[in-house]
């Protein structure tokens, strides 16, 4: 069961979508999991559209139980992996729109 105030916290709760993407599997290993009665679940749906929404720390309680601890911390680094690439590519297009915007200022001033 969960714990007091972890389907509020932050961070603490998932979409089977959000899931599959951070830990690459199919939402048929989350049924499987809900089924088993290892995972909590909410359902909701927006625009139509049904999700479930899971608590992160029994996902990765059940995944390590099911696909072994070094899966869990390799999909961990990967996810971090991929969040820091996007992060750099960002960070590298603000500083070439800065560095073209300086070179802009610089030929109106007359330098």
């Amino acid at each position: 069961m969960a714990e007091y105030g972890e389907w509020t916290r932050k961070g603490s709760t998932l979409s089977d979508v959000t899931a599959q993407k951070e830990y690459g599997f199919d939402r048929d290993f989350i049924v499987k999991g809900i089924k088993a009665g290892k995972l909590e679940y909410r359902e909701g749906s927006i625009y139509g559209n049904p999700w479930l929404r899971i608590l992160r720390s029994q996902l990765e309680q059940y995944i390590t139980e099911e696909l072994g601890t070094g899966y869990l911390s390799d999909m961990k680094n990967r996810t971090e992996l991929r969040k820091i690439k996007k992060e750099m590519t960002d960070l590298k297009k603000r500083l070439d729109a800065l560095q073209a915007r300086k070179a802009e200022i610089e030929q109106a001033m007359g330098k």
